[in-house]
């Protein structure tokens, strides 16, 4: 852009001096470095320097006038340090609500957050101080910028084509009213419309297949373990073929393998040979699970942010109510339409659909019992102590306390049939049989009882599909599923339907978020108020918002059409967040120079079409470091970056676009204000030029041109 070598020189200082104090910043606050800080700080590096461009820029602008470099250095640091105080006091506010999110990715916003902010607060400091102090030393101009009869740049013709232009649409009030509005209504309506549905975090690139499995009722420790060793004997050559020869394999083969059975359920894991190739490992062990007969099993890719099973893509459907039969048809009937209503996700009920669970159930016969002397406490005690063992006491034995147990001989139950013949003493001394004072009857029950909120219920654990974001799968399950069941009256009364798991987590933080993004608004507003000295001008410089964020969007829309896997998750979203703070920085410098040639004497429309052209070279200049400098992080593979690629594109599209649609949209809203107030003022019986203008670079007084 200067065509100068030593301005490269000079702008590269402020990019070791402020990232390398921003470390300090965050070992003084106790943070760590991990990948979400480190992304930051990479965010930094296209960012930090934005502020010594503006004041670099002005100064070269000050060179090519012909002055001495010590004045150029002082007089162009002194003619933006307002601009770049304000630029620099509004992007870090915006981080401050962010630090004191208290949800689970609140840590993750902290990082990120404290990492931005002092790199950018730092690099405010060097920008008035090391630049003009460098600049007065060693920077010079070019050849093809000196002279008088040098031919103008490309950029320079180009900036006066935008100023003409903006002064051609200012021109006429209904061309600039229709040219404001059409751009606010059509970037408003498309950011609605290209939106994607929420999700809350990424599962992260973790190299661990976790698979589960829920056996037919009736299954025993034995039958699970030979299910086991069947799904060994599908996949045991992943493991079997050596590393050298494993390349075309799913996943390059497996590098560890476990699995655990219960009597209930088993779970199983691998790692992959190949991390990067771990999901490849999922079809095969689904595959795998698929085929035991009557099992309900899947396998899925564990998340770095939840458990092995859930992940922070999982939707949990509570079905809740006093009689556990009833509730097991209203959670077998969402079981059964979730594959409809959510094609290819995994489902799995919590603990079980059906009563088929064999069990023994001893009924006491509470008449004969008191013949004997015994209650029904009694004879649960006794059938305990007998069957499964009861600790009486404990024994000390080296320091060490051992628990006594009291048990029954083994040989007494072989089967079924033999609990009746259980011998019981009674207070008497008597021994009778536990036939004689009770009933004992073979039943169907569940594994478990669960509850929520004191309710019996029975969960289905839904794990998405990687195309289906989980605000649209809540949508889905709430229309779909549990609209229907209402209107049908199955739910309703003592029955309902509770969706909770990290869909509930989504729901808590997009109302965080919210709230946080109307706070940095507010607070943005307020700042540019008092640094400003106007109620007014922050409203000018705050409709480049809606824009930045219609960019963002094309930005994430992008890189979707790339990676399908990548979402609007609750990272990506803060870089909405983080927009508000940068994409004014470039309405700034053109409000604050127009009102700095006003003071000087100049004309309300004039001072804005030299504006306009003056900031062409420094916006560009600026928004070009800064999306390239973020560009690797969102291109370049490699661990971590599912993490970070989102919210990179979401703040490199917002800039581009923004930087480019500002030059148009700012000093039209700015003009159209300054003729409004000079309408107001003469209706107001004042004079019809008296024009509130800064009489310094930040301190704004009443003046009259």
């Amino acid at each position: 852009f200067l065509r100068s070598r030593s301005s490269v020189l000079v702008i590269g200082l402020s990019i070791p001096i402020s990232v390398i104090t921003a470390f300090m910043v965050m070992y003084f606050l106790g943070r760590s470095i991990n990948v979400i800080s480190l992304a930051g700080m990479a965010f930094a590096v296209g960012m930090v320097v934005d502020n010594s461009i503006v004041v670099l820029e002005n100064i070269y602008r000050h060179l090519q006038m012909g002055k001495p470099k010590v004045q150029a250095a002082y007089e162009g640091a002194k003619e933006v340090w307002g601009a770049v105080l304000a630029s620099t006091i509004t992007t870090v506010a915006v981080f401050f609500p962010i630090i004191f999110i208290e949800e689970r990715a609140g840590q993750l916003f902290k990082d990120i957050a404290i990492a931005i902010a002092s790199a950018i607060a730092i690099s405010l400091f060097v920008s008035i101080t090391v630049i003009p102090t460098v600049s007065s030393r060693i920077l010079s101009i070019s050849n093809k910028h000196t002279g008088s009869n040098q031919r103008p740049s490309r950029l320079a013709r180009f900036a006066s084509r935008i100023s003409e232009f903006v002064d051609y649409l200012t021109a006429r009030p209904l061309r600039r009213l229709g040219t404001i509005f059409a751009l606010i209504a059509l970037t408003v309506g498309l950011t609605a419309l290209l939106l994607p549905d929420a999700e809350y975090l990424p599962n992260g690139n973790q190299n661990l297949i976790f698979g589960f499995i829920l056996p037919p009722p009736g299954y025993n420790l034995d039958e699970m373990v030979k299910v086991g060793q069947s799904i060994e004997s599908q996949i045991g050559y992943l493991w079997e073929t050596p590393a050298e020869e494993a390349d075309t394999l799913p996943g390059g083969g497996i590098r560890n393998f476990f699995y655990v059975a219960f009597n209930s359920q088993a779970f199983m894991g691998m790692i992959a040979r190949d991390e990067s190739r771990v999901r490849e490992l999922q079809s095969v062990t689904n595959q795998a699970l698929f085929s035991v007969p009557g099992a309900i099993g899947f396998a899925n890719q564990a998340s770095l942010f939840g458990g092995a099973f859930s992940g922070t893509r999982s939707i949990r459907v509570d079905a809740t109510g006093p009689e556990l039969e009833k509730v097991l048809g209203v959670a077998s009937q969402v079981f059964q339409q979730v594959g409809s209503v959510l094609p290819g996700s995994n489902a799995r009920p919590i603990p079980g659909l059906d009563l088929g669970n064999p069990e023994v159930r001893v009924y006491p016969d509470r008449a004969r019992a008191a013949d004997v002397g015994y209650s029904a406490i009694d004879i649960g005690r006794a059938v305990n102590s007998l069957v499964d063992g009861m600790i009486v006491s404990d024994y000390r034995h080296e320091g060490r306390e051992i628990d006594m147990l009291l048990k029954g001989r083994d040989d007494w139950i072989r089967h079924t049939q033999d609990i009746e013949q259980l011998p019981i003493a009674t207070p008497t001394g008597k021994t009778i049989t536990l036939g004689d004072i009770a009933s004992v009857r073979q039943r169907q029950g569940p594994v478990q009882i669960n509850h929520v909120e004191r309710q019996r219920a029975v969960s289905i654990l839904i794990q998405l599909a990687d195309e289906i974001p989980l605000e649209k799968a809540i949508t889905d399950i709430n229309d779909n599923i549990v609209t229907p069941m209402r209107d049908d009256g199955t739910l309703g009364g003592l029955y309902d339907i509770k969706i909770s798991g990290t869909a509930d987590d989504l729901t808590r933080l997009l109302a965080v978020l919210r709230t946080n993004f109307h706070i940095v608004i507010v607070l943005t507003y307020l700042l540019l108020a008092a640094l400003f000295q106007s109620f007014t001008y922050p409203l000018v410089i705050l409709v480049t918002v809606p824009l930045a964020t219609f960019g963002g969007v094309i930005g994430l829309n992008t890189v979707r059409l790339f990676d399908n896997t990548q979402n609007l998750d609750v990272l990506t979203m803060l870089g909405f967040v983080i927009l508000v703070g940068t994409v004014i920085n470039n309405s700034i410098l053109i409000v604050h120079h127009a009102l700095e040639q006003m003071r000087r004497g100049q004309d309300a429309r004039q001072a804005v079409k030299e504006s306009v052209r003056v900031r062409v070279r420094p916006i560009f200049m600026s928004t070009a470091t800064s999306t390239l400098g973020m560009l690797p992080l969102v291109v370049m593979p490699g661990a971590g970056s599912e993490l970070y690629r989102g919210l990179g594109s979401v703040v490199m599209g917002g800039l581009a676009f923004s930087s480019v649609v500002t030059l148009v949209l700012t000093p039209l809203v700015f003009s159209l204000l300054l003729e409004w107030q000079v309408k107001i003022r003469r209706l107001m019986g004042m004079k019809p030029d008296a024009i509130s203008t800064p009489s310094e670079p930040i301190a704004v007084e009443q003046s009259t041109k």
